[in-house]
């Protein structure tokens, strides 16, 4: 049994007078550790998929299995339970607490999951926080890293419950070209040595070029669904350059 089931999952935005198709009937089957990129233009739906994928949003209709339990039946309060205990997400922005410490970031999830001592959050903290470089950083805010170490606070708070699947939506958006890599070979290493299903929402093929599997959006469907980068760097092109031509009609 695959780890991520999907069969003809859509979701759907009724925005009154108009009716937004974000994903289209969509059909694909996800391993445990495998590492993948979601590619595609703006308003591809490559973020709904995550969204859809992570159970932040619940199908309008299909099938969802993730790890053998449907989720698209399920309520709000249980998909947030499954949050917290199987996925872990990394934002472009960090989403990190301004006044509190790096380990007290990273503790947070913890809060609301299964019940533990104060001493055993802090030290699982310290664990993830040793797990990305940054044990020695701890106490520091966020406005005392950079942007760079912000992520890594931001990963590690994403890894604390030990969940089997990483998400990331657009993870490198706001670091430089160094700072980029050293995150994304993070992801490869957490992919590789830990065996956590990555999933990766990002526009930049460099980052894409470390997954083993892309799926190139456009318009709520899955175009192409490859392991070769070759062709999903020719096909993501393609819908660009289709999507901008579109653009420059209406």
């Amino acid at each position: 049994m695959a780890l991520i089931e999907l069969r003809d999952v859509c979701r759907t935005y009724d925005l009154g007078e108009v009716c937004v198709h974000a994903l289209r009937p969509t059909s694909l089957n996800i391993e445990r550790g495998e590492y993948v990129a979601l590619l595609g233009p703006s308003g591809s739906g490559k973020s709904t998929l995550m969204n859809t994928l992570g159970c932040l949003d619940r199908p309008t209709s299909g099938s969802y299995q993730l790890d053998g339990r449907e989720i698209a039946t399920m309520s709000r309060n249980e998909r947030a339970r499954i949050r917290n205990r199987h996925i872990g997400f990394v934002f472009q922005n960090f989403n990190l607490l301004a006044r509190t410490s790096a380990a007290e970031n990273v503790e947070l999830p913890l809060l609301y999951g299964e019940r533990m001592s104060g001493r055993r959050r802090r030290q699982r903290a310290a664990e993830m926080l040793g797990l990305v470089g940054l044990d020695n950083r701890m106490d520091h805010h966020p406005g005392q890293l950079s942007g760079g170490q912000q992520q890594r606070v931001a990963i590690a708070r994403a890894l604390v419950t030990g969940p089997s699947i990483l998400m990331g939506d657009e993870p490198t958006g706001n670091l430089d070209s160094k700072t980029s890599r050293e995150v994304i070979d993070l992801f490869r290493r957490l992919n590789e040595e830990q065996g956590i299903t990555v999933i990766l929402v990002t526009h930049d093929l460099n980052v894409a070029r470390n997954a083993r599997r892309m799926l190139v959006l456009r318009d709520g469907s899955v175009v192409t669904d490859t392991t070769d980068y070759s062709e999903a760097f020719e096909v993501l092109h393609t819908v660009e350059d289709a999507s901008a031509e579109e653009a420059g009609e209406s």
